[in-house]
Order: C-alpha cells, then structure tokens, then sequence
C-alpha cells in the first residue's frame, strides 16, 4: 500500500462543514491519520446532498462523501464526562488538532489549547473562525457565526464579482471557506517543521474574513495608489485588456495578453488591420484606456468561430482556454491524464459503480499519492484503538531484552550541561552522543525526558557537551544522580555563552540549539558548534549498565599473570561504618590476605579470623603500590560482628585519612567515599598518588 509523504501524521478534526474539513482532507488525501470527531448526529454535511439513487436511506451525501474521504470517524460527546476523558486519550497522541467553532466554544468545554498543550506539548491547535481569536486582534464581529457567503462578501471578493457595479455576484464555489482551509494546512504544516525542531506545538488562528481579504489583495494596493475603489467588471479586467472572458459561436473562451508578445500574436491570428500596428492597441497602458472598443474589437472576431476552431487556432499559442462545464471536465483528457478526477470504492454495495469525486492537485516525486478511500459511516472507527497500530507497538515483556540488546555495544560518556535563564547551572550524563557534520560543524546528542533539568534543555537556546575522560567516573555518577549539588562538588567554569564548561573534560562543545525532536522516552538535540577544546586523555565508556576504560582488562591480566607479588584486600561496610586494622599507634590499614596466602581464598581465611561474619559481593581495586613494588586487588563487601581488638570501623563521613599509612589505600578511600555518596562503583585502578575507576569485564 502506497504511502502518503505525510504518512504518520495523526490529526483529530473536530470541524464541520467545509472549511474545516477542506483542511484536514489535503492532509488525509497525502497520507495524514484524520480522525474525525462527530457528535452523535454527526457532521451537519452528512445530510446536505446530493444523493445517489442508490443511497435510499440517504446517509451518503456528496458534499460529505467528497471533503471527508481518507479519513476515520469517532462518535464523541465532548460535553459528557465520558466523552470528555476519551477525547483527552486521544490528544495525548495526536499531532494536530482542527476545529471550527466560534472562539471561546472549545474554553468552556475545558479543551482549549492552554488546557490541551498541559497534556500533549507539541500539539499543533488549528482554529479557523470567522473573525479570528482575540489574541491576535479582537475583532467587533468576535462572536458572529459566519460561513462562506459571509467571508466573501466582508472580505471584498464578491464586491468586485459580477456584471457591473449594481450587481454583485457570490463566487460559484466555497471559496471563502475553501481558500481559509487550504491557507490553515499551510500554516500547520509550518507549525509542524518548527514543532519537529523544538519538540514544542503552538495555537494556529485563522479568520475567513482575513484569508478572503488576503485573495482579493489587490483591491488594497488599489484603493491604496489612487484612491479607487474597485467594483464588478464583469468577465474583464481592470488593468489588463484583451484579459477574460469573450463569446464563441458555440459557447465561451478565455483569453488572458498580458506581454505585448503575446499581443502581437493574436493580432497576426485574428489578422484584423484595425489591429495592427494601431498605437491605440500598442502598449498595456494605451490598451487599459481603450478597453471598451478592444474588446468589442476581439468578441467581434471569437463571436465567428466555434470553440472548437479557436482550440485550434489560438491553443499553445497565446494564454487560451475554453469554458468547460463539469460534463466538458469529465471528458477532457488534461483531467483524466492528471488523475484529477478519482474514484472511490462505495461501502454499500458491491455492484454499484464507485463514487467520483474531484482529485487532488499535489504531487510528490518521491510519494506518489494514495489510493482514495471511502469516508467512515458515522462513528466507523468507535471501537479501533485509534492512533495505535499493532504493527508498532512494542510489547513490555519485550522491553528487558531491548534494554539488553541496547547494552550489547559501548559508548562514550558525556555531561549535557546549560544554564537557566536566571543563570543556574543544570546537566546530566548522556551516553548517546555523536557528530554529524564537519561543514558546517554540528553534533548530536540524546537526553532523557525523565531527567530534573529536561524542560530546561527543552526551551534553552544554547548548550554544552563535555566528553568525560576516564579519570572522571565519580563525577558520571554524580550527574547521573537526583543530587541538587552537583555543581557545587564539581569544578567547572563558564565557556560561551556563560555555559558550564566541566574541569578535566577530555573535550567540551559549545553548541546553538538547531533541532529539538522528542522520540519516545527521550529527545534528540542537534546544535552547531559555536566553541570546542579538547585535552590528551582516554574516555571514559560505558558497557551494559557500567562504566569502563578502554585497555583496562589487558593490564589487569598481565598484573595478575607476571606479578607474584600481590595481594588480596577488602573494603567492608555496614550501616555507613567502614572496616579498618589498627596498630598499637592507631594508625589504619584495610584488611588483606596474608604473605603467606597471597590469594583469594587467603583473604577469605584471614577475615574469618577477625572474628567477622562477611559477604565480597564485587571486585572494587585494582592498584599498584610503588612503595612496596606490589600489587593489591581489592573486593566489596558487607560484615557484621564485633571484630577483635585490632578492628576499628569508622563512618564513612569521619574517616581519618591521616591515619591510613598506605597512600594508595588513602587515594583509593577518598575515591570510595565519592562514589559511596553517588551510589555508584567501579573498578579502581592506581596507585599511592592517583588512580582511576574501570570495569573489568
């Protein structure tokens, strides 16, 4: 099945009649979900007509089955507290919303757009109304009802129509409402691009008077440049002659000379002396003064010849049409040729010739148009799940594994970072980060919408990415956390843009915010890099829930394989209080194996003799004491009983680092202390100095 170009687009329309429903038929025609939300009586066209003979209970009116094909039907009273409910289900998901009502209907109703837009944020709320909503003017007609006949004659098009000034013509079609329609699907699909940009949707107000007033521009500029006030001409034009409409001796023509090009063509055709080279008809001004003897002139001539004789004679030519009547469209070839009249598939009776209805006159290279449906009974779609499709919805006894399979690979660790509007620094980790384009420089990264600082990302114009390295694992933590310290603990300073620029980042890039697209749980941003720096180092990764360093495990092999001289120790905690040997000058150690028993098991034996129950639930450390040129592995674990006379516990907070002899024990212990408080462990590696947290794998 072919897919329109704007297949996925969900659209609720709650409008009736024409303009309305004009709007939200361009989008269904190319693809667009179009739910229209009926009464219990349904759409006021449904009963207008005409009728097929065959429709004996006439539920199948013309003027509904053409507007509404595409398109889906929800029976909802949006008055009941029922239909209340499930309409805000369905706002929730949709994309668009277009009504038609009065302004201030859908307010009463609690589902105005400042009602809405707290449920779904990017909804785009379309309103076409005959005046207009007053927060963009408040017009004196504000609450007048108003339908096309009343939009063409306020905005002006029909006090230009007609045969003269004393007659005054409705134009045949809808257009008040039709042109309102089409110029409100400009405006969403506008909304749209910027909503796809900003993940933000907006309120679109459209006035039929206003949409009218903008087709008949140029009785403006008119009245404007010399005071005239433009009136009905008849078939002709006010400033461009031979240009309308002129009788054949079998019906009509059209003919529009504009270019004196096109002028001396027709005059070679017509082949009248009077004509040519005659300066009363030599220029577009001298033709706009002599108007009323060239046209009379023109008919003169189109008057002796039948449609037919001036298709041939005047067609390909100079600017020619004949006046075709809805018989003369349906066997012109162009019409047919062009798919500008489609068929659809009747949904009562199988034997009954398809309904024809009037195609539609876009098209896409790349998304050729869909077949047309029928439009829905009344209420068709009541028990679909609207907006969800089988084929995309994932199930949740499925999300673990996903989670899972999007763990299967490692990335790079970064901190998003921006600032408020009152200067507040916010961020938080992302794993999804990547560049996109070197001219001109731009990179993406994906953040989380549960994050505290979301909305602040959401609306910021500006933000930083700071690529950690891998000496910065505490900090990951820490970002990753509820913590309202985080820049307090963190050294960090002001880059462009007074955007928080974080100490030690192996690289940071300062970005504009290009793009801002929601999807799903999460939201991709797109910013053109505005300021970067960059450092030696390693980045810090992370695998399967877990940071890491890249070439860890091979040194932790060889350490383990050629070093005999390495020893097994244990990081000990309960209730907050950490484990320690003291000697008789109170100075600490943390518990190791023996010389004697330089293992695992060692450990384990040596523990037992402190008179401690244990648990080691995860290698903790690895580093390398330059000192004593040795190694020592470390494990976590939990203990509980009294110990002996040489144990001590302290609380995490109040660990007396003077009194830890071995200074990489103490770097080691500073380090823990960090990450117990970001809830978060890795694998340490380092020495009396400095070190660093890993994963072993």
């Amino acid at each position: 099945m072919k897919k329109g170009i704007l297949s996925g687009l969900k659209v609720l329309d709650l409008s009736r009649m024409l303009s309305g429903p004009y709007c939200t038929m361009m989008l269904a025609d190319h693809g667009a979900e179009v739910i229209k939300i009926e009464s219990p009586t349904g759409d006021t066209s449904r009963k207008t007509g005409p009728f097929k003979p065959e429709d004996l209970e006439k539920k199948w009116s013309g003027y509904f089955v053409s507007l509404n094909r595409n398109k889906k039907s929800v029976v909802i009273d949006l008055k009941s507290k029922d239909g209340n409910k499930k309409f805000l289900s369905l706002v929730e998901k949709a994309d668009v919303l277009v009504e038609n009502f009065r302004p201030g209907v859908m307010d009463k109703l609690g589902l105005g757009f400042n009602s809405l837009k707290k449920i779904n944020n990017r909804l785009i709320y379309a309103a076409i109304s005959g005046f207009g909503n007053p927060q963009f003017g408040k017009s004196p007609y504000l609450y007048w009802p108003s339908y096309d006949v009343v939009a063409q004659a306020m905005g002006g098009i029909i006090g230009i129509t007609g045969p003269d000034k004393n007659t005054p013509t409705k134009v045949g079609p809808g257009v008040g409402d039709i042109f309102s329609g089409l110029m409100m699907s400009f405006g969403i699909i506008s909304a749209l691009r910027m909503a796809e940009k900003t993940s933000k949707g907006q309120f679109i107000d459209l006035s039929m008077y206003d949409a009218v007033l903008s087709l008949c521009e140029r009785i403006i500029y008119q009245y404007d440049f010399d005071n005239s006030i433009p009136k009905p001409e008849g078939n002709g034009h006010p400033l461009l002659v031979p240009f309308g409409i002129y009788k054949s001796k079998d019906g009509h023509i059209a003919l529009g000379i504009v270019d004196n090009s096109f002028w001396k063509i027709l005059t070679n055709i017509i082949g009248n002396k009077e004509l040519v080279d005659n300066r009363k008809y030599e220029t577009i001004e001298s033709r706009q003064n002599n108007a009323k003897s060239l046209n009379s002139i023109v008919e003169s001539w189109t008057i002796t010849k039948t449609t037919k004789e001036l298709k041939s004679l005047l067609g390909g030519y100079v600017p020619f049409g004949p006046l075709n009547t809805a018989e003369e469209i349906f066997k012109d070839s162009h019409v047919k040729k062009r798919s500008m009249i489609r068929k659809v598939k009747i949904p009562f009776g199988d034997k009954i010739k398809p309904w024809r209805v009037a195609g539609n006159p876009l098209n896409f290279s790349e998304f050729p148009q869909p077949d047309f449906k029928s439009a829905p009974c009344l209420g068709e779609n009541n028990k679909d799940n609207i907006f969800d499709h089988k084929s995309e919805i994932f199930k949740k006894s499925k999300s673990s594994k996903l989670r899972k399979a999007f763990g299967s690979f490692a990335t790079g660790v970064t901190l998003v970072t921006t600032r408020q509007e009152n200067g507040i620094p916010r961020g938080f980790t992302a794993n999804s980060f990547t560049s996109v384009s070197l001219d001109p420089p731009l990179l993406l990264v994906c953040i989380s919408k549960n994050a505290q600082s979301y909305s602040t990302f959401r609306d910021s114009k500006y933000f930083a990415v700071n690529v950690l390295s891998e000496s910065q694992r505490s900090t990951a933590g820490l970002f990753s956390s509820q913590s309202s310290e985080k820049f307090k603990i963190t050294k960090w300073k002001k880059g462009f843009k007074e955007l928080p620029i974080i100490d030690s980042a192996l690289s940071y890039f300062s970005c504009e915010k290009t793009n801002f697209q929601e999807a799903g749980d999460h939201a991709i941003i797109i910013g053109s890099i505005k300021d970067f720096g960059i450092r030696d180092g390693k980045p810090l990764g992370y695998f399967d829930g877990d940071y890491f360093s890249i070439g860890f495990e091979k040194s932790l092999i060889d350490m383990v394989n050629n070093d005999s001289n390495t020893h097994f120790g244990a990081i000990l905690e309960n209730k907050k209080r950490i484990l320690f040997i003291a000697d008789k000058n109170r100075n600490l150690t943390l518990p190791k194996s023996l010389n004697s028993q330089k293992n695992l098991e060692g450990l384990e034996d040596y523990l037992k003799s402190l008179n401690l129950k244990f648990k080691l639930d995860f290698l903790y450390s690895v580093y390398e004491d330059k000192e004593k040129n040795s190694h020592m592995i470390f494990y976590h674990g939990k203990f509980s009983g009294n110990g002996n006379i040489t144990t001590v516990t302290f609380d995490i907070n109040e660990i007396p680092y003077e009194k830890i002899i071995n200074n990489a024990e103490r770097t080691m212990m500073k380090r823990y202390h960090d990450e117990y408080h970001h809830g978060q462990f890795g694998i340490y590696q380092g020495n009396e100095k400095k070190g660093k947290v890993k994963k072993v794998f």
